[in-house]
């Protein structure tokens, strides 16, 4: 897991493997790019992951 997440290790650990890779992958970029804080950008970021999943049929 990315140690900028560490914190959110709990909000994380429930999650399909997959969604909790994507998670990652947009939290980052919106902690790197759009200034958002690592609370609020993992919030989104697990609404986002699920979504996506669940667009791909999961």
């Amino acid at each position: 897991m990315d140690w900028m997440f560490d914190d959110f290790k709990n909000d994380l650990d429930s999650l399909n493997p997959q969604v909790k890779k994507k998670a990652l992958e947009i939290a980052k970029k919106l902690v790197e790019e759009k200034n958002y804080s690592k609370e609020k950008a993992i919030t989104e970021a697990i609404v986002k992951a699920e979504e996506w999943f669940y667009d791909l049929g999961g």
